[in-house]
């Protein structure tokens, strides 16, 4: 009996109990491992589109740290702001931000190639589409700058899966790993880029969900407080309780009172994770809150939220 190159592969299929669908997973893979069978697929009709997308792909993901980059020097070097009104040429552009012409016109390329700017005809950059929709993005700025502390976590990633490294992001958000020790001026940093790109989170939110027949609506880890002023307004007879960190909620009651609003809006400091939440809501929301922890803690939170609604009492989750 002749015994094929596949048949120890099989036997140790079957030795292991592994099921059909496993199985076939198993030779797939190693099918697509093979460069033989990926130069085939490369100039079969029916198969190129599929290896082409895949070549993109992986190669998109091997460039991906350069995408981000080329992102974030845009915004540090306010370039999209800069081609708000006019295209520009990049000695132009070079001056302005304070750049080596020639390493400026290599940004500008690499943003074109991304679709954050165009190149004209005349050699000039100006927004592309994707580069006018950031600009209309409200706190994606804010945002990217405050990637720092992650991509300096990621300059080793074997070492922080590890656990060999002291996590920056860690540092700044002690409250995820279980501690509440968060000082009032790193709290209202983030609080503050919370609070400018929340409205467009709570234009789709509330836009999706409707208050009607709610009369009190809590916001747990809602900062300092822009979801629930845009419920507020929305919905003009809602009451509604701010739930947060006391060194989060400390600048919210003047913002409130700044928007008209501290009298139906109740600001409450505390942390879900010590105890009970407060009662008297027959709503309750977790806006961009549940991604930040552990499942376990999310578990424990979501039990916390249906002990303080009441029979009936809704629950708006959105992440």
């Amino acid at each position: 009996m002749v015994q094929t190159a596949q048949e120890p592969v099989r036997q140790a299929d079957r030795a292991a109990g592994r099921g059909v669908g496993e199985i076939l997973l198993g030779w797939r893979n190693r099918l697509a491992a093979s460069p033989r069978f990926q130069r085939w697929a490369s100039r079969l009709p029916i198969t190129r589109g599929l290896a082409r997308r895949d070549g993109t792909r992986l190669y998109d993901i091997v460039a991906g740290f350069v995408y981000a980059q080329v992102l974030r020097a845009a915004v540090e070097l306010e370039l999209l702001e800069a081609l708000r009104e006019r295209p520009a040429r990049a000695s132009a552009l070079a001056l302005r931000c304070g750049v080596p012409q020639a390493r400026m016109e290599t940004l500008c390329q690499a943003a074109a190639g991304l679709g954050l700017l165009t190149r004209l005809r005349d050699g000039r950059y100006a927004l592309g589409r994707l580069g006018a929709a950031a600009l209309g993005v409200p706190g994606l700025a804010a945002m990217i700058r405050h990637h720092d502390a992650f991509y300096a976590d990621l300059a080793d990633p074997v070492a922080l899966m590890r656990g060999e490294v002291d996590p920056a992001l860690a540092r700044i958000w002690p409250y995820v790993g279980g501690g509440e020790g968060i000082d009032s001026q790193t709290a209202a940093i983030y609080s503050e880029l919370m609070r400018e790109s929340q409205a467009m989170v709570a234009e789709e939110v509330l836009g999706a969900v409707s208050l009607r027949g709610v009369r009190h609506l809590m916001d747990v880890g809602g900062g300092t407080g822009a979801f629930l002023a845009a419920a507020a307004r929305r919905w003009p007879s809602l009451a509604a309780t701010l739930y947060d960190l006391p060194p989060v909620v400390e600048g919210a009651e003047a913002q409130l009172a700044e928007a008209g609003l501290s009298q139906r809006i109740r600001v409450c400091g505390g942390s879900f994770r010590a105890g009970d939440l407060p009662g008297g809501a027959d709503a309750i929301s977790l806006v961009r809150v549940c991604y930040d922890h552990d499942d376990d803690t999310v578990a424990e939170l979501l039990g916390s939220v249906r002990q303080a609604l009441p029979p009936g009492g809704l629950l708006i989750l959105a992440e």
